[in-house]
């Protein structure tokens, strides 16, 4: 029984002995992992930085190209609004030759009425 109970003792510390060795690795790939974790932190904060940097620049390149399309925009605008005065001033010319010439037309029918008529 005596032998029983060392050979007990003894397994209990080769037990102890692979325990502290299991903790100290346990330990150990803790601490790996917190210094992966810090790592993995740093490296997304610098993503995000960089992230946010480049949305950014983003942004003032879209505000930048859309403030040429707004210039080309009234450029166009103004181009087309000379256009439309241009063709409303040419109506206008038109219109004011349709009356002459209505007027003359309608003095020309009168003066053949009056002349086949004997009025003249």
């Amino acid at each position: 029984m005596e032998a029983r109970i060392a050979r007990l003792e003894s397994d209990v510390a080769h037990v102890r002995s692979d325990v502290v060795i299991i903790g100290a690795d346990v330990r150990a790939l803790s601490d790996k992992m917190d210094g992966l974790g810090a790592r993995l932190d740093a490296k997304i904060d610098g993503v995000a930085n960089r992230l946010d940097t480049k949305i950014e620049n983003l942004g003032t390149r879209f505000d930048v190209k859309i403030d040429g399309f707004d210039a080309n925009i009234d450029g166009l605008a103004n181009r087309l609004d000379a256009k439309i005065d241009g063709v409303k001033d040419s109506i206008a010319a038109m219109q004011r030759w349709a009356i002459v010439l209505y007027i003359a037309l309608s003095a020309s029918t009168f003066g053949t009425m009056a002349r086949a008529f004997g009025w003249l």
